[in-house]
């Protein structure tokens, strides 16, 4: 697909750098929930000891990263490869969960509604080239709802890989200030079965906060399949 490892790194660049700022604003506050745990640490004796933490934020989020730092890494692959653990998502735990209601059980229940979930669909491509996904399942979802690219504030699009990411943003032409504004998958974390519900989380934070109205989530799917969904903030 002729994406350059620059254009890669570029990309991963500036995810870390977009993250790690909206961290440092606390603009990812309203999307997480503090949880206590309890850890094992060896204390200055070298004895192992429990000690209470309050996990409050992304911890895989790196200040400081350029392309010109991690152009020194080592592609993960093959010797002449383009990917590497910088420009790819990391290997992260994590969990996320939405409430999605009809309205009139919403109101009932006097459950504040925070947007609308609009439509979904999925697409199949070839298993080998999975990462295209959010190409073809973006126009698919957009067609189905009657919408264009023009129409859509921004988008939250999985960065599994900043090589499938970069082609995805570029064969559908959209401007890359529209994509992960508060940075990606490769800066926060790609916890499998986590990441579809955080976008959305994610999504309906940046609209509040940014007065926006309208953005689409989209990823690929390892099987060979994408997936793209629409949602409408209301607040």
């Amino acid at each position: 697909f002729s994406i350059s490892r620059d254009s890669q790194d570029a990309f991963a660049a500036r995810s870390f750098q977009k993250a790690s700022a909206a961290q440092k604003a606390g603009k990812f506050s309203a999307e997480i929930l503090p949880v206590k745990v309890t850890v094992l640490s060896k204390n200055k004796n070298g004895e192992e000891e429990e000690r209470e933490v309050l996990v409050d934020s992304d911890d895989g989020i790196r200040e400081g990263v350029t392309k010109e730092s991690l152009a020194k890494l080592k592609p993960a692959f093959t010797k002449d490869g383009t990917t590497h653990a910088g420009n790819a998502s990391q290997v992260s735990d994590g969990a996320a969960a939405v409430l999605l209601a009809r309205r009139d059980v919403a109101e009932r229940l006097g459950l504040p509604v925070r947007g609308k979930f609009v439509f979904a669909a999925t697409v199949g491509v070839p298993p080998k080239i999975m990462g295209v996904g959010p190409a073809y399942a973006i126009p698919k979802v957009l067609q189905k709802t009657g919408l264009s690219l023009t129409d859509i504030d921004f988008f939250e699009i999985n960065e599994a890989f900043a090589s499938q990411a970069v082609y995805c943003v570029e064969k559908l032409g959209i401007p890359y200030d529209k994509v992960n504004i508060h940075g990606g998958a490769i800066a926060i974390g790609h916890p499998l079965g986590c990441t579809g519900t955080r976008q959305i989380a994610t999504g309906l934070n940046i609209a509040k906060q940014y007065g926006a109205r309208v953005f689409v989530t989209s990823m690929c799917i390892g099987s060979g399949m994408g997936m793209a969904a629409v949602f409408v903030s209301e607040e």
